[in-house]
């Protein structure tokens, strides 16, 4: 199971034609809840199973070279915390190691946790236990920006727009940002409980970053 489709804020400017953005009726899903908003980073989407690691695609193993940091047998990141993923458990993150459209120049590693999921239950993990997950596999987590309870919609877009325009703690610009719910949530809530507003013209480049990519540097 890839990670599902995660819908735009109806204002977020990095919504192109094939994307999808929330309807109306979203906000209530949100209301009078607690919720957190992390940064959203520009790198890969990648997966750990108790069986491998996975890029976009779950259609098999990613063994490209922009992901060694995490598949190399040798000193793989998913060699090394592989044992403590459960059998039904799925751990997301955001892999930096291959620089995209924005240059970080801050990075303290390559992969930072942003979410699991347990399989067996159908549930998704709340931020709380995402954070834990995170320690417990000495891994960094997405950065984490802003936590409370949103009342009015014209509340959280103040948050979300003021958070966009600072710049990142790992570099000079800001991809995004996401919101989710603080607490746990079923798949089938996903939807209605995590979006996200993303920079208009994210990318930036006419070739494909993977034809000319490089990899990033992390601070000393």
């Amino acid at each position: 199971m890839k990670y599902p489709r995660t819908y735009h804020l109806p204002y977020s400017p990095g919504a192109t034609k094939d994307d999808k953005k929330l309807q109306d009726g979203w906000f209530e899903y949100y209301q009078g809840k607690e919720i957190v908003i992390t940064a959203k980073l520009d790198g890969e989407n990648t997966c750990f199973s108790s069986q491998d690691v996975y890029a976009r695609s779950h259609g098999a193993p990613t063994r490209s070279p922009w992901s060694r940091n995490l598949w190399d047998p040798s000193n793989g990141l998913y060699c090394r915390i592989k044992p403590m993923i459960g059998d039904y458990e799925l751990i997301f993150g955001e892999n930096l190691y291959g620089e995209h459209s924005i240059h970080y120049d801050k990075l303290p590693a390559y992969w930072f946790m942003f979410a699991g999921y347990d399989k067996e239950v159908d549930m998704w993990y709340s931020w709380d236990d995402v954070k834990l997950m995170a320690s417990c596999l000495e891994v960094p987590h997405v950065p984490e920006l802003w936590t409370g309870v949103i009342e009015i919609e014209s509340q959280l877009k103040e948050l979300v727009e003021n958070f966009v325009n600072k710049p990142e703690l790992y570099g000079s610009q800001r991809e995004g940002v996401v919101v989710r719910l603080r607490d746990q949530f079923s798949g089938n809530d996903f939807p209605h409980y995590v979006c996200k507003w993303v920079r208009k013209d994210h990318v930036n480049t006419s070739i494909h970053w993977t034809k000319t990519w490089k990899v990033a540097k992390l601070i000393s």
